[in-house]
């Protein structure tokens, strides 16, 4: 399935795995109707797909409108450079435009210079640090 193909190169360009339950789960919720779910696009060059991305709607406690939340965007390296991660933004960011989110954020790590210089152009660096509980 090509969605797995990408989603595991993601995770892995991340030095992360995840279960067979959690690739079974996400997948079932990306194709579902609960609109707490994720969404997924993805993107094809010449009827094969290269690239996905996957968003959510959530409430925000400083603004009345859902704001939107790019968890995952991955472009295969064959076609890094020719567009795909810019179309995979503006795609969510026409899905934040109808849903009437006036935000759309995303994070990623520090290292992954070749996607900050295209998030560079396609948004605006903010001055959060990210924290998690520890294990």
């Amino acid at each position: 399935m090509s969605w797995r193909k990408l989603w595991k190169a993601y995770l892995a360009f991340y030095e992360s795995t995840v279960s067979e339950a959690v690739y079974a789960s996400t997948f079932e919720r990306l194709l579902g109707d609960d609109p707490r779910d994720f969404s997924a696009l993805v993107a094809e060059v010449d009827g094969r797909v290269v690239g996905l991305a996957h968003y959510m709607f959530h409430r925000h406690n400083w603004k009345i409108e859902d704001v939107c939340y790019l968890q995952d965007l991955y472009a295969d390296p064959a076609v890094r450079g020719t567009g795909v991660g810019r179309a995979l933004i503006e795609a969510v960011y026409d899905a934040a435009d109808h849903h009437g989110a006036p935000q759309v954020y995303w994070t990623t790590q520090e290292f992954n210079d070749v996607a900050r210089r295209l998030y560079d152009r396609v948004g605006a660096l903010t001055p959060f640090i990210k924290y998690q509980r520890s294990a």
